[in-house]
C-alpha cells in the first residue's frame, strides 16, 4: 500500500507498506505537478503513481528517503513520459 500526505507546501510524506515499511519525504513543485498531469488529478495521486512506477523497478527500501520528484527522471529517463501517459 502507498499513501501520500501533505506535510507543508510542496512537501509530502509517502509511506510504502510492504514487508518493510518505508517513509519518504518528497518535494513536488506546483509547476512540476502541472507538467505531469495538467492539474487533472490530485497531488497525492501523482505521488502514488510515481511510487508505483518506482516499485516496478526497485524495492521500497532502495528508494531515497528524501528527494525532489524530478530526480526520478535522472535515474529512470522514461519516468516523465510514462507518468504523463498513466495520468491521462
Amino acid at each position: 500500500m502507498i499513501s501520500a500526505t501533505l506535510v507543508n507546501a510542496d512537501t509530502y510524506e509517502v509511506v510504502v507498506s510492504q514487508e518493510v515499511e518505508t517513509r519518504h519525504i518528497v518535494h513536488m513543485t506546483q509547476d512540476y505537478y502541472r507538467k505531469l498531469c495538467g492539474g487533472t488529478v490530485t497531488h497525492e495521486w501523482v505521488l502514488v503513481q510515481s511510487f508505483k512506477f518506482l516499485l516496478e523497478r526497485e524495492p521500497n527500501t532502495a528508494i531515497l528517503a528524501e528527494f525532489d520528484l524530478p530526480v526520478i527522471n535522472r535515474y529512470f529517463p522514461e519516468y516523465e513520459e510514462t507518468l504523463i501517459e498513466r495520468l491521462r
